[in-house]
């Protein structure tokens, strides 16, 4: 669902992003959510950078892991 909120913007801009967004084919409202979402994700870290480094691999004395820790450079 969709909120409204008030935001204050130079007016020297206001054109400028209207034109920018009909030129996307979006609305300045869209243009806004998706820079928010876009700047909002990358503060915060994706699963993989979250886990990296979170688990170790036991050394295995058997002739698959050898095979398996060659292949992905375990």
């Amino acid at each position: 669902m969709k909120t409204r909120i008030n935001l204050t913007i130079d007016k020297e801009i206001v054109p400028l992003a209207k034109r920018y967004a009909r030129k996307m084919g979006k609305s300045v409202s869209e243009l806004v959510e998706l820079l928010l979402r876009e700047h909002i994700q990358m503060e915060e870290p994706t699963f993989s950078q979250k886990w990296l480094g979170k688990f170790t691999v036991e050394v295995k004395n058997e002739r698959r892991f050898e095979k398996l820790s060659q292949r992905y450079q375990l």
